[in-house]
């Protein structure tokens, strides 16, 4: 894996899983036995945002590769799924948010890709630049994301929605949209 900004512990904020593919196509976790997971490997200050895998956490200074792999475990022991998540901080989150870099406008949905290997977000972004028609989606490459601006109702049927999709990108990418991430913070 390579090292981004958003793998690096955040001493002055809380640490944030992104769960990969829950509440959709079998897969249920529902937020109090998810907490639970967390409470369960040590880690304090848990709380669940929202139904889509989302919990804000205190690491307690643990390695980022300890900590990505400790709750993946947990979540496969609990849930019985192949888990993934991307592991990020609270202040990288509020730096993306802050970074998005397309103007909100009603007709169209603002998404941000979380991944947790440089070289996946490399090949996709090049992907966008060649594959992708920037009048109906833009992407943008960020720190350790990719901003996705697409038109509401659109985001399984675009290029790049169909190129994210693949099972070669599941382990190291998922995609927050921009509200949520808010919530977060």
């Amino acid at each position: 894996m390579n090292r981004s900004a958003a793998a690096d512990p955040d001493p002055a904020g809380l640490s944030i899983a992104l769960l990969r593919g829950v509440n959709v196509g079998g897969i249920t976790v529902k937020s109090v036995p998810l907490a639970e997971v967390f409470v369960g490997l040590g880690y304090s200050s848990v709380r669940t945002v929202l139904a889509s895998g989302n919990v804000v956490f205190d690491a307690d200074g643990r390695e980022p590769a300890t900590v990505k792999s400790e709750i993946e475990r947990g979540l496969e022991r609990a849930f019985g799924y192949d888990a993934w998540i991307v592991l990020t901080t609270q202040r990288h989150v509020r730096d993306v948010v802050d970074a998005f870099p397309f103007p909100e406008v009603d007709d169209r949905q603002p998404y941000v890709v979380f991944g947790s290997d440089t070289a996946v977000l490399d090949e996709l972004a090049a992907f966008s630049e060649t594959e992708t028609d920037p009048a109906i989606e833009r992407i943008a490459r960020g720190d350790g994301v990719l901003y996705w601006d697409l038109p509401r109702g659109s985001s399984t049927d675009t290029a790049f929605a169909k190129r994210s999709a693949r099972n070669r990108y599941r382990s190291s990418t998922t995609t927050r949209n921009l509200r949520t991430l808010r919530k977060l913070l």
